[in-house]
């Protein structure tokens, strides 16, 4: 039987199952990508496939949790095996600690956004960069929140620079040998991450996450 994603060109998102993950695989799948979405969320990655497969898209779900090394190893593994190659993968997997004065994060979420926020970023970055050279012009794309040092924003804000850190060292050491690594800073969007930061804003005044993906995936 022959694989009808073959002739597509394959994203990897990690972070789908809502939010600017889940936007961007409905506009990369929109586009004729055939999507491979990876979130813990199954009921969100569901609703993430029905709204793909009713736009006459394709996708690939893997209901798995980005800090598990072992499954994000075997993931990498089966693309390699069905389709060679990652033409692109949108980072878009965080923890979003809650709001804390410095001298009160709690443990276990200082420990959940290191383990999301950087080690699993690091690991992923190794795991994924073989798929996106061997693909013809490979793209990493991560999405900035500049957080760190402001009030309440501990957890999330230093583990989060921490991540973008990774990336743009390893956009410096790639850009000559790829694979090509852009770091996008999107406008305010109406995510579960923002309304667990700033509850009570007037979501109507924050642009869509579906025109944000727009925006940033124009080029893609």
């Amino acid at each position: 039987m022959t694989d009808t994603t073959e002739q597509k060109k394959i994203a990897l998102v990690t972070g789908a199952s809502r939010g600017l993950g889940h936007a961007c695989a409905r506009v990369l799948a929109a586009r004729g990508w055939h999507v491979v979405a990876v979130a813990r969320t199954v009921g969100g990655l569901e609703e993430l496939d029905d709204a793909i497969q009713a736009a006459g898209g394709s996708a690939t779900l893997a209901p798995m949790d980005i800090t598990d090394e072992n499954a994000m190893r075997q993931m990498c593994l089966s693309i390699q095996q069905r389709w060679g190659r990652v033409d692109l993968w949108a980072h878009t997997a965080i923890h979003a600690a809650p709001l804390s004065p410095a001298g009160h994060v709690d443990a276990k979420d200082l420990d959940r956004s290191i383990a999301v926020n950087l080690r699993a970023t690091g690991l992923l970055i190794g795991m994924v960069e073989p798929l996106l050279r061997a693909a013809p012009a490979g793209a990493a794309l991560f999405f900035d929140d500049p957080r760190a040092g402001q009030k309440f924003f501990g957890a999330y804000g230093a583990t989060k620079a921490g991540q973008i850190a990774l990336a743009r060292s390893w956009q410096a050491e790639a850009a000559q040998i790829g694979p090509k690594v852009r770091i996008e800073t999107p406008a305010p969007m109406p995510t579960a991450v923002r309304a667990r930061f700033f509850p009570g804003e007037d979501r109507e005044a924050l642009t869509p996450a579906l025109t944000e993906a727009e925006r940033i995936l124009s080029g893609a």
